[in-house]
């Protein structure tokens, strides 16, 4: 067939950044080495796009730029509410400028790869060529018995959140987008679920997280410093969803003395976290670093040896990746994302039934591997050989390329729906 001619949708996509931009660039980058792609994004990712191409230029990468016009966006932006709005009309914006594309460009395969929401559709599901779907997530929810510990602000965004999925469940162009997907992939199976109740024929489940290889052997050779106590770390946004009040619990109960618990990231939720601390009584032993750079970030997490990521409903968990990547053993509630990576061999997944049993099986997790370097050795290295193995980003590339050589011999052309 030649090389397929891929026309990609990535709202989220800059290169040298993590969460959702690095999964649109990394998925363009690496899937252009063997076929010729064309992106659609937002025009503020432009300048740090166009600096990596100049520095390092990519054959068969091309981008399309768009933004809605300034008097549609201005009441579109903001808070989070406006902001998933802006996101929805600028899905059916592009669908004209898709649709223009097409005009002179015969696509093989149409591939929706960011944002990774399920309850939002991609309008090129419209267009007669096959589409990819995902990895699309947000199936999953923090288990009831967990909301208790939920502030205010807390409980009104899950309710928004929970609201906005309902919206999408029954909204026609999401049904229209999962059923009429020549593929569907499903960030974790609490996704899956949704969407397979939605209609979607074929699905599959996959991590949308990857590393490149150059940062797997870097986080690989730095190694970790096998210091005793043992530090433990977590990393992420301070948001009410991800738990870090039941890493700070489990820290509290765990007979870890001299042990530091870090936690590197900012949000909303820090002050509660603070106050929690000093409640618990180890406020002497937890360093809350705050907002750090990408590459500052991963200099902690190599000086630690066990990282606790308690997310309550994480799609993805890309600080659990960096973690088996660097070797450290993780301790994560078995929900979401996190467990899809976790397996018994390369970290330690505890039930999600209550806070209280949560944060004594996590404490005894903690202490397990605390007080048995063995152990940690065991797993560490058992993680990252799953990470070189099934997550590398020109794994991943070679991957999508097959996928989209074998669907687009699957799929005749699709009739016109527009």
């Amino acid at each position: 067939m030649g090389r397929s001619k891929v026309l990609m949708s990535a709202y989220a996509c800059q290169p040298g950044r993590g969460s959702e931009e690095a999964v649109g660039w990394n998925t363009a980058r690496e899937t252009s080495k063997y076929c010729e792609i064309w992106v659609v994004t937002r025009k503020l990712n432009r300048p740090s796009i166009e600096a990596e191409i100049s520095r390092d230029p990519i054959p068969n990468l091309h981008f399309v730029y768009c933004d809605l016009p300034q008097w549609l966006g201005r009441w579109t932006r903001g808070q989070l509410l406006e902001w998933h709005v802006y996101y929805y009309i600028w899905q059916i914006y592009i669908y004209f400028v898709a649709r223009r594309l097409c005009r002179n460009i015969s696509f093989d395969i149409v591939h929706h790869v960011t944002f990774v929401k399920y309850w939002i559709p991609s309008f090129l599901v419209l267009l007669p060529v096959p589409l990819i779907w995902g990895p699309v997530g947000g199936g999953e929810s923090a288990p009831k018995a967990f909301k208790k510990d939920f502030g205010l602000r807390g409980r009104i965004s899950e309710a928004l959140r929970d609201t906005g999925r309902w919206l999408g469940e029954h909204d026609p162009f999401v049904r229209l987008t999962t059923r009429r997907s020549a593929l569907v992939e499903a960030t974790t199976p609490e996704t899956a679920a949704r969407i397979l109740r939605l209609g979607a024929e074929n699905f599959q489940i996959r991590s949308q997280l990857g590393l490149g290889r150059e940062e797997i052997e870097q986080l690989s050779a730095n190694g970790v410093e096998d210091d005793y106590p043992p530090r433990i770390i977590s990393i992420g946004r301070l948001l009410h969803w991800k738990g870090f009040h039941l890493g700070l619990r489990a820290f509290a109960r765990a007979d870890l003395p001299g042990t530091e618990y870090w936690i590197v990231g900012d949000g909303p939720e820090r002050r509660r976290l603070q106050t929690l601390a000093e409640a618990l009584g180890v406020e002497n032993r937890v360093r809350f670093w705050g907002y750090l750079s990408r590459e500052e970030t991963l200099a902690k997490l190599v000086q630690c040896q066990i990282l606790i990521h308690p997310s309550l409903h994480d799609s993805g968990g890309g600080a659990c990746l960096e973690a088996m990547a660097a070797g450290l053993p993780v301790v994560c509630l078995d929900l979401g994302g996190p467990a899809v990576l976790a397996t018994k061999e390369t970290a330690l997944a505890v039930p999600a039934i209550s806070p209280e049993q949560a944060s004594h099986d996590l404490a005894d997790a903690l202490e397990r591997l605390a007080k048995d370097p063995a152990l940690r050795l065991r797993i560490g290295e058992a993680a990252q050989e799953k990470v070189k193995r099934e997550y590398s980003w020109e794994m991943k590339g070679q991957l999508w390329a097959r996928h989209y050589v074998n669907i687009a011999r699957q799929h005749q052309t699709l009739p016109p729906v527009y």
